[in-house]
């Protein structure tokens, strides 16, 4: 008898015959039913936008939010707004990739790129892993630094052993997160969705504390509007909207996104096996399976642009959550460029010690949760981009050791923290160009090829997103 004809290549399942006994009467193995997509089940497909979403809510963002509601109050709310539109569109066109093409992003540019192509984004990729890791993992370092610290002072530590204590320490702390994929995919997410939820918490509970202007709060969150009472505030103003938004989509997790979603793809395309019935031609089939096989990938999108939605729009409240504690209680402020530490000891003596604590509960979260991510995409871009098996730990200890060297060194960590978002700056082109490419392929992603709005709108981000960038690099260079 003659084989089945196999699906066309590219799919992310394999197919097997099932068993054919001799003779006309030949045993018949049915296409299994497509899994059942019930509302109780819906929950179970949140996870991976979730696990992405962290980037929006690093150490950096903590910065950036704290400076531009210092300054100018709730004005710039809408520029978050519009921020978390871009990444609600970028996020969830990575997630498209990785679920119909059964591969992540890296994978899909050594695949369809040339190699000398493939090469250069690979290495714009790493430095931008290497770079956010580095920053994210200071940030965890800070946070445990503003908890811990004045216990370490009282036992004659100087503020450079301290901040290496707390190095090593978020070091042991993000080798135990990433342990928690041992147990299986879902209890890593489950993890650093904890982290999320905790970062959520304490910025709702200094939100109870600061109590703002709700009415002032929506509408500047709705109207645009920039300070136009003198030239030196517009310009501050409009600089602060540039970093805020420049930085908004994040290089290494736009690898990260499409191979997050990988594990549930293999759950739900695993079982899908081709009908093997005596009354049906091969043709017949193929195109019952392949139709099967868009059947769930449709759904499964549609599950994932909601996963991508609601982990997209916490984000955007936790961030404009910081800009709303910043605009009360730090309005009067002298400073108008304070740093976290700045903002941790303001806190304190205006809102009590429960207000300075839960700030840095809630950096030293997100600093564990975003170095976590980096690493896991880190580990995403060389796999993909270069066809080699990384130990994960390993990818760890390759951003340990410079960020141990620089607080070794003495160098101001947020001065690193600030660099390393003028890297991604320039990293982030090698990102965007090619999934937009890619998404837009009709070889590459067959019927589910972004359609025409769609890619006008992913070019007009990227448009922005890129203009803005240059803008904050030029700032960066002649300030």
């Amino acid at each position: 008898m003659d084989e089945v004809q196999p699906i066309p290549a590219g799919t992310a399942y394999t197919t097997t015959e099932s068993p054919i006994a001799a003779g006309p009467h030949r045993s018949r193995r049915r296409l299994p039913a497509a899994p059942n997509f019930r509302r109780n089940q819906m929950w179970t497909y949140f996870g991976p936008a979730f696990v992405a979403s962290v980037a929006y809510i690093d150490p950096g963002n903590f910065g950036t939010n704290i400076v531009a509601g210092t300054q100018f109050g709730y004005r710039l709310l809408w520029v978050l707004l519009w921020s978390n539109a871009m990444a609600i569109l970028i996020q969830y066109l990575s997630a498209k990739l990785g679920i119909v093409t059964g591969l992540t992003l890296p994978q899909n540019c050594r695949k369809h790129f040339s190699r000398r192509t493939t090469l250069l984004l690979w290495a714009a990729a790493e430095v931008s892993a290497v770079a956010t890791d580095m920053a994210e993992f200071l940030g965890a370092a800070i946070g445990l630094d503003l908890l811990f610290g004045p216990l370490l002072y009282s036992h004659g530590f100087s503020p450079k052993a301290t901040l290496l204590v707390a190095a090593l320490v978020s070091t042991v702390l993000v080798f135990g997160i990433l342990a928690l994929d041992l147990a299986g995919h879902l209890w890593l997410e489950r993890g650093i969705i904890g982290l999320v939820g905790v970062i959520g918490l304490c910025y709702g509970f200094e939100v109870f504390l600061v109590h703002p202007d709700w009415h002032r709060a929506i509408l500047a969150t709705l109207i645009p509007t920039l300070d136009l009472s003198s030239r030196q505030y517009f310009h501050d103003s409009l600089l602060d909207a540039v970093s805020m938004l420049g930085a908004t989509v994040m290089p290494h997790v736009i690898y990260l996104h499409s191979a997050l979603v990988q594990p549930r793809l293999k759950e739900l395309t695993g079982a899908l096996l081709p009908a093997n019935d005596a009354l049906h031609t091969e043709e017949d089939h193929r195109r019952t399976t392949e139709r099967r096989r868009r059947s769930i990938l449709s759904r499964f999108l549609r599950f994932e642009l909601l996963d991508v939605f609601v982990a997209m729009n916490g984000a955007w409240l936790i961030n404009s959550a910081m800009i709303l504690m910043s605009a009360v209680a730090f309005m009067h402020s002298s400073n108008l460029q304070p740093t976290i530490q700045d903002a941790y000891h303001t806190l304190g003596p205006l809102f009590g010690r429960s207000a300075a604590v839960v700030f840095a509960v809630a950096l030293l979260c997100s600093g564990l949760s975003s170095s976590t991510v980096g690493v896991m995409a880190g580990q995403v871009i060389i796999e993909g981009f270069l066809d080699v098996k990384f130990p994960i730990y390993l990818r760890r200890l390759i951003t340990v050791v410079p960020a141990i060297a620089v607080i070794a060194i003495g160098f101001d960590p947020l001065r690193i923290l600030f660099l390393s978002q003028v890297v991604l700056s320039f990293a982030l082109p090698f990102a965007l160009i090619p999934l937009l490419v890619l998404t837009g392929r009709v070889a590459v992603m067959e019927t589910f090829a972004s359609a025409l709005r769609t890619r006008v709108a992913g070019w007009v981000v990227v448009g922005v997103i890129l203009a803005l960038n240059a803008v904050l690099i030029v700032q960066s260079a002649f300030a």
